[in-house]
């Protein structure tokens, strides 16, 4: 690229003192661009020494290598976390190292049939080893907290604890989560990766996460997987951040966005919203752009939502309009099947309608939300609040 370059300055006809300040300036910016992406990497890799002993060669140098990469990492976090503390971070496999790690290099190798001496250079994956990080700063923070209340002080470890977003994708039939291709989880990623303090974290996706949850089950709100995949990332609330993609012509034109958040397994909140790509916009900057508006959103409203008032129970005396026994019955169990909903009475019964008390968590918004997402709505007022099936006319 260099020659190629000089020959084509050399073409122009320029005055020759002209020229050579050119070629000096070209040549004093290649190291020096070559210089900042080094220095940029440094940060992310290590150099370990290795030395194992096995069967054979080769299953002494894979010993060496797995090894190796868990010393690397734990050197990279400890730097960039200035801690020499590393309990605090996730019990990651090896499988879970190895994607990782972006690239190694080897020097000084050494064998025999049993035994392989090398130096290792680990060069991780910066948007993982930051993610990797923040998990065991926010359980560094959780732990902080609960010493602070138990000698007795006030202590904010509650708003403190981040939340858990669970980016679902569905570009075609099938809905992904921890799967690849997943653009939409990418975005989040490399959102969540900024320096500043931030609410929302991304579980890392090893193992163990895979075993606790999957899209099926993040889709369907699954309370035992929801609180689990919570726990294990320090936090208090699950965000299942799910997208569908609209294509036109092979291109992304929009997503259409389901926002469900959950405290403790529960349902407290849903939204819906569709965003558009603008012309000729880039697929992965149009998903920044749509990330970006969620995460502020969703860590605004967990500045303004107390867990008291999400967790506070409320009553409402609702009239039913149906036409017969079964659709009273169709109703009772759509209601009956909403998470924030706990407790439905019957107060009374006729042919024309069925009256109703409701108690349920949260605000009235989102019990509206909720009763949206059981194709239900919710109208009228005080005095007369009537719910009936989405779609039918309900009186004021």
């Amino acid at each position: 690229m260099a020659r190629r370059l000089v020959t084509a300055i050399a073409g122009i006809r320029l005055p020759r003192w002209c020229f050579c300040g050119l070629l000096l300036c070209f040549v004093l910016a290649v190291p020096a661009v070559s210089a900042l992406a080094e220095e940029t990497d440094e940060a992310y890799s290590a150099t370990v020494k290795v030395d194992a002993t096995a069967d054979s060669a080769t299953a002494a140098r894979e010993l060496a290598r797995t090894d190796g990469q868990r010393r690397a990492l734990g050197a990279v976090v400890e730097r960039l976390s200035g801690s020499s503390d590393t309990t605090k971070l996730p019990k990651l496999d090896d499988k879970a190292i190895t994607d990782m790690v972006a690239s190694f290099e080897v020097a000084n190798e050494r064998m025999s049939t049993v035994r392989y001496i090398a130096e290792y250079t680990f060069h991780f994956r910066p948007a993982k080893i930051r993610r990797l990080v923040h998990v065991a700063e926010s359980a560094s923070v959780e732990s902080d907290s609960r010493t602070t209340a138990e000698s007795g002080s006030k202590t904010s470890g509650e708003a403190a604890k981040p939340i858990v977003v669970l980016p679902v994708y569905k570009d075609s039939a099938n809905f992904v989560l921890w799967d690849d291709p997943n653009g939409w989880r990418t975005a989040w990623e490399q959102r969540s990766t900024g320096s500043a303090p931030a609410r929302v974290t991304l579980p890392l996706g090893d193992a163990k996460d895979l075993a606790l949850i999957d899209a099926d089950k993040a889709r369907s709100g699954v309370s035992e997987a929801l609180t689990a995949i919570a726990q294990r990332n320090g936090g208090s609330e699950v965000v299942v951040a799910q997208a569908a993609a609209r294509r036109q012509g092979g291109n992304l034109a929009g997503l259409d966005v389901s926002v469900k958040r959950y405290r403790s397994g529960r349902l407290i909140d849903t939204q819906a919203r569709s965003f558009d790509a603008a012309a000729g916009e880039d697929e992965a900057d149009f998903m920044r752009r749509v990330v970006e508006a969620l995460a502020d959103d969703i860590e605004s409203s967990a500045k303004t939502v107390t867990a008291g008032r999400a967790d506070q129970q409320t009553s409402i005396t609702v009239t039913v309009p149906i036409t017969s026994l079964g659709e009273w019955l169709r109703i009772r169990d759509r209601l009956a099947s909403i998470p924030s909903i706990r407790k439905v009475e019957l107060l009374s019964l006729n042919r024309q309608e069925a009256r109703i008390g409701i108690k349920y968590i949260g605000s009235q918004d989102q019990l509206k939300s909720s009763l949206s997402e059981a194709s239900l709505e919710l109208g009228g007022g005080d005095p007369v609040w009537r719910i009936q099936s989405s779609g039918a006319t309900i009186s004021r």
